[in-house]
């Protein structure tokens, strides 16, 4: 069966519908229109149908979709309405901070285990922010053993390629990697690099532009 392709700029807009379908539902609004989502978003409407029908979420002529039905498509879609559990590769600072993060959960996402290349800090530290650490040893069989399929790369450049292939080799199917080094690995394996560089350039051609026009009408 050939492969649906989606806008992947309209993907990384679905969590900020669902944050926004959240405070309504918290309102106890029933109903949302497009124009409303696009407000809420500084979007356009037309936007956030063609986003919407992407998905396969309908709304109805002249009053919107349902707020409770609606999150749940969403969530349904992005598979975040069941935990997806993930091992953290990786404890340096980047790592630690992740493993801290508590907003995971809201994306359905579950780190179980982080590994570390630093015997020395594995074996005196065994948990970090309540999740327990092990040394790189023993990620090949934990990957069998709990069957899991999703790896959070945060390890030096340098060890990246390996520690990709160690955790591919054992069942990972997928990586979402947070080093700066381009994985070379099966195309079977689904990568998504963490952009902090193109994520920074967005930013700053924003910022740049709205630095002019302050000073164009004299903010």
């Amino acid at each position: 069966m050939k492969e649906r392709v989606y806008s992947i700029p309209a993907l990384k807009r679905m969590p900020a519908y669902l944050k926004e379908l959240k405070r309504a539902r918290a309102d106890k609004v029933p109903r949302i229109a497009s124009a409303q989502l696009a407000k809420r978003l500084n979007i356009d409407s037309i936007t956030v149908r063609k986003d919407l029908e992407m998905i396969g979420a309908a709304g109805a002529p002249g009053i919107g979709y349902r707020v409770d039905a609606l999150t749940e498509h969403i969530e349904a879609f992005l598979g975040w309405n069941n935990s997806s559990e993930a091992f953290l590769i990786g404890v340096g600072e980047l790592g630690r901070a992740l493993l801290g993060y508590s907003g995971f959960s809201a994306y359905g996402l579950k780190i179980i285990a982080a590994f570390n290349c630093d015997e020395a800090i594995s074996s005196y530290e065994e948990y970090i922010h309540g999740i327990p650490v092990f040394p790189i040893t023993s990620l090949e069989h934990l990957i069998k053993r709990l069957k899991i399929k999703l790896a959070i790369l945060c390890v030096d450049d340098a060890y990246a390629q390996n520690a990709a292939e160690t955790a591919v080799n054992a069942g990972i199917m997928a990586i979402w990697n947070f080093t700066q080094q381009s994985l070379l690995l099966p195309e079977r394996v689904i990568q998504q690099q963490a952009n902090f560089g193109g994520d920074f350039a967005v930013l700053s051609v924003k910022l740049a532009e709205r630095i002019r026009e302050d000073e164009q009408y004299g903010f």
